[in-house]
């Protein structure tokens, strides 16, 4: 009875597992013969193949294969591995009842007697065709991926391991840092960092950057395999698998040395620019002061000059009047230095060997120096010639010598030296052939910050009475004016050097003031009637008193249009005229005159060459502001007839 039950019950269980089989659609599920044909197919194999079981039971299951495969053995091969390892599992093509094909997994076991007798084989499949798809196009865009960033060759794209190990190197990466793949993958990313930023533990800094944050990004200096260096802009990305463990990191690098220096040069540029918009400023208003300033000179000059005439002899009184007009002159010369720090004075310009003049001028510099200080200079016989004012040169090195001495408090050596130097441009020298003088000391230097302002008016660090601060003004202008530079170079504690670079003569445009065409001196005992105009009222009034105390008639006048008016009613003999006057200047004045009467003599005073080129009045004697009556004497006996 138990026999019989149990009988059933296999019987009963065979039928449901059968059913079971037969149920199952996602995947193919049949048996093979120990030959392989097939003998038994379920619903999924139907669905996959496109078989009945009555077309295919019977059937050697080879006619699944393609025909290359078959031809290559595949099928017995697969028996063969099964029934000997006890498994077989690959994947391949397989092609259905229509000859369409698609992708499977195959996994064939071997079914065995109890006694181990083989009675034949267990094959499921499953149909990953769509899955092959997706691996496809997704190896199809690696390796689309790949192919980009291996053609990118403007920046440096490369894998690194957790470790900072270089891992991939694409051809960017060889053209920037110099590295064949095979002589960087596996070397840790830090070879391309300087010395200094390794041993300042910066690579180790940019990845827990970017291990925390996500992401590092910076610029600063890298080196190539050559040991060269460039600014590099880099960007390191971390790497994450799903469950957020960092397995890598992305690096991008691209070289911005170019793009570094275009903009310091723009900002060197800018800084420039805006440097000299400010000197130009500071130079206008300067110039405007010194105008005035030369007005004041002139009445007060003026004045003293004629009160000294005038009053009586007293030994107590002179020595005052003799004091306020030292007083004044020093005044006139500091007005001079802010005027050629305006390149508003007027240069006396002549061609000169710089050679010459200064070894003419030692015994003068050495006076000044005294004797703490020693002096080493350096000209060659003779240097190409340069055209400028030699007084205002001798005054400039002058300058230079006594700040390098006022440098060294404690002494020290003063090196001048002059040479010809030829510039080729791309430097802060426009290309050229120049003049260089330099005077060097061995003082304390400046830093950043004050030399910036060295050259600006009124700036000093020789401490209150002690300076100006117009004499490398002054410098600066004088060569400005004569076409060259002032450069000064100095680090604090090694000293200055502050170098006037001088076009020759010929290699650039120097502004010189024509030759004046002056008449034959006439006899100045005779009395004129003199026209004097300025529209500054003490200048006028202290000129016309200079007039009539060396006997001329004086008729006076503010501006240009009342001066035409007494031209035009009253006899004159003469005309003095201020050049800096509103609403019509004294060179406008003076071509409506000679429009009018061509002959009248005419005298144009001024304190600074500001009369404009192409103003038709290049014949027209001046007279320097401000200027003693012994100064206006001669001009008038020069010019009157």
């Amino acid at each position: 009875m138990e026999a019989v039950d149990r009988y059933d019950t296999s019987v009963r269980d065979e039928g449901r597992f059968r059913v079971l089989v037969d149920a199952i659609t996602d995947y193919a599920i049949y048996m093979l013969s120990p030959e392989g044909y097939v003998t038994s197919w379920n619903s999924g194999a139907q669905r996959f193949k496109g078989y009945r079981a009555s077309e295919i039971l019977g059937q050697h299951f080879s006619r699944f294969y393609l025909d290359a495969d078959r031809q290559a053995g595949l099928p017995a091969r697969a028996l063969a591995i099964a029934t000997k390892e006890g498994r077989f599992e690959g994947e391949g093509w397989r092609q259905r009842k229509d000859g369409t094909r698609f992708w499977a997994h195959v996994i064939i076991d071997p079914i065995r007697h109890s006694s181990g007798e083989l009675i034949g084989f267990a094959k499921i499949t499953r149909d990953l065709t769509e899955r092959k798809a997706t691996e496809n196009a997704l190896k199809r865009s690696e390796e689309q991926f790949r192919l980009l960033v291996q053609g990118v060759s403007d920046y440096a794209i490369y894998m690194l391991d957790p470790e900072g190990n270089v891992t991939s190197w694409n051809s960017g990466a060889e053209r920037i840092k110099g590295y064949r793949s095979e002589e960087i993958i596996g070397r840790h990313f830090s070879t391309f960092y300087t010395d200094e930023d390794r041993l300042n533990g910066l690579p180790q800094q940019a990845l827990a950057t970017a291990s925390r944050d996500g992401r590092f990004e910076k610029e600063g200096w890298r080196q190539r395999k050559d040991g060269s260096r460039f600014w590099a802009s880099i960007v390191i990305d971390a790497i994450k698998d799903d469950f957020g463990e960092i397995i890598g990191f992305a690096k991008i690098t691209r070289d911005i040395t170019e793009k570094m220096e275009t903009q310091r040069a723009l900002e060197r540029t800018r800084e420039e620019l805006f440097q000299a918009q400010k000197m130009e400023a500071i130079g206008q208003l300067t110039g405007g002061i010194a105008h005035d300033f030369n007005n004041l000179l002139m009445a007060v000059l003026g004045s003293l000059e004629i009160l000294k005439k005038r009053m009586p002899q007293d030994p107590a009184l002179s020595p005052l009047v003799d004091n306020a007009m030292l007083g004044a002159q020093r005044g006139a010369a500091l007005t001079q230095r802010m005027l050629a720090f305006s390149r508003r004075q007027e240069l006396q310009v002549e061609t000169i060997d710089v050679s010459e003049l200064l070894r003419g001028m030692m015994d003068m510099v050495a006076r000044s120096l005294g004797p703490v200080s020693s002096l080493e200079t350096e000209f060659p016989e003779s240097l190409a010639t340069i055209a400028t004012d030699p007084a205002q040169l001798e005054t400039a090195v002058l300058n230079l010598v006594v700040n390098a001495r006022d440098a060294m408090p404690g002494g020290g050596l003063i090196r001048i030296k002059a040479t010809e130097e030829v510039v080729s441009g791309g430097g802060t020298m426009p290309a050229g052939h120049y003049v260089r003088v330099a005077v060097a000391d061995e003082g304390e230097g400046m830093d950043e910050e004050t030399l910036k302002q060295a050259v600006t008016p009124f700036f000093t660090t020789k401490g209150v009475g002690k300076g100006t601060g117009l004499g490398l003004s002054m410098v600066q202008g004088l060569a400005g004016q004569s076409g060259g530079r002032l450069v000064l170079k100095s680090r604090l504690g090694e000293g200055t050097t502050a170098e006037l670079w001088f076009p020759v003569t010929g290699a650039a445009n120097i502004v010189e003031e024509p030759e004046q065409s002056v008449p034959k001196a006439a006899n100045n005992s005779r009395p004129l009637r003199i026209l004097a105009v300025d529209d500054d009222g003490l200048v006028l009034m202290n000129t016309a008193l200079m007039l009539q105390d060396l006997g001329h008639t004086v008729i006076e006048a503010t501006a240009g249009a009342a001066a035409l008016d007494i031209l035009r009613n009253e006899n004159v003999d003469l005309v003095i005229s201020d050049h800096a006057m509103p609403r019509m200047t004294g060179s406008q004045l003076a071509l409506a005159i000679r429009s009018e009467w061509p002959k009248m003599p005419i005298i144009l005073a001024t304190g600074f060459a500001e009369i404009p080129e192409g103003s038709g009045i290049i014949d027209i004697p001046r007279l320097g502001k401000p200027f003693s009556q012994a100064q206006l004497a001669e001009a008038i006996s020069r010019i009157a007839q």
